[in-house]
């Protein structure tokens, strides 16, 4: 791959870049947005605009008579399956994955269900806890530490570690704010690690694996978005074995999960086992997200990964 690598569109392509939305993770979104605006701008590609989403983005994106749209929304309805909807009911063409990949992997259960059909992928232990069922005897059978996660949400946002037992029903109630569905899980302690999954000529292939040391106790949202607040060793400090193993099971997940264009995978390491946390389908792209640093020590810099994102485009469909 090099910056000569051929484009799918021309570049007067009118390309709406996807930002904001009304998820938690809104900030991110525009900060990732901003980016690649820049990025497209810098490839040629004069007629992209940033385009802020509310409830009325099928008549901004009309109006605007865009061709492309580059998804940088993260979280709820940008992330799940919506957003995607809309852009198939309109006709236009989008980066990442489609609607009914986006909406599994957006909810941690259904992607731990649809994953657990493969047998090559290894996750913790884990309940799924709905609105008004008792904590204390859905996790009965869980070992402690754990982690409480809302459903459907992403960035770390309204998650919690449970060192023991008095600590669940707080935990549970700071991940029920977010959504009414929780998922708890016994924590893996190891470190954690994620791998890019992009695609060129229909083929996916894993970038390098970033391995993540948080400054804080775990990966939560202060570390993943405060400069310095972690510590990004790229390529992960793994053997050439264990490295292949987990790209290999990154792929695999990819494709279990019928994912497309783009995607980041989180494993936690624990004795030279990947297990596997989530799928991420609509990766940051921010100064300090994950997928630019993995692209960027396989060769792929800023620019020319947004290139080969919207280079996939409509893959989707």
């Amino acid at each position: 791959m090099g910056n000569n690598e051929s484009r799918k569109y021309d570049k007067n392509t009118k390309i709406g870049v996807l930002a904001g939305g009304l998820s938690s993770e809104k900030v991110v979104s525009i900060r990732s947005g901003k980016n690649v605006l820049k990025a497209l701008l810098r490839l040629g590609y004069e007629n992209s605009e940033l385009i802020v989403v509310d409830k009325n983005i099928a008549e901004q994106l009309k109006e605007k008579n865009i061709e492309v749209a580059y998804n940088a929304l993260h979280g709820k309805y940008g992330e799940d399956g919506c957003i995607q909807g809309i852009l198939e009911v309109l006709g236009i063409e989008y980066t990442g994955c489609g609607v009914m990949a986006s909406a599994i992997t957006m909810n941690k259960e259904y992607t731990k269900r649809i994953l657990s059909t493969n047998k090559k992928i290894t996750m913790a232990k884990s309940v799924f806890v709905q609105k008004g069922e008792d904590v204390y005897e859905k996790t009965k059978d869980l070992k402690y530490p754990l982690f409480t996660k809302p459903v459907s949400e992403g960035s770390s946002f309204g998650m919690t570690k449970v060192n023991k037992r008095e600590e669940l029903k707080s935990a549970y109630e700071t991940a029920i704010e977010y959504n009414d569905d929780v998922l708890i899980e016994e924590y893996v302690d190891g470190f954690f690690v994620t791998v890019g999954i992009l695609e060129k000529n229909n083929t996916p292939f894993a970038t390098e694996i970033l391995e993540i040391r948080p400054k804080t106790e775990w990966y939560d949202y202060e570390a993943k978005y405060t400069s310095g607040m972690s510590d990004f060793i790229v390529p992960a400090n793994l053997s050439k074995e264990v490295t292949k193993n987990v790209k290999e099971i990154a792929i695999e997940a990819f494709k279990t999960a019928g994912c497309k264009g783009v995607s980041r995978i989180d494993f936690m390491m624990k004795d030279n086992i990947p297990y596997l946390l989530e799928i991420n389908t609509s990766p940051g792209m921010t100064d300090v997200s994950d997928l630019p640093a993995q692209a960027k020590a396989m060769g792929i810099d800023y620019d020319e990964l947004v290139l080969t994102i919207l280079n996939n485009a409509g893959l989707n469909r």
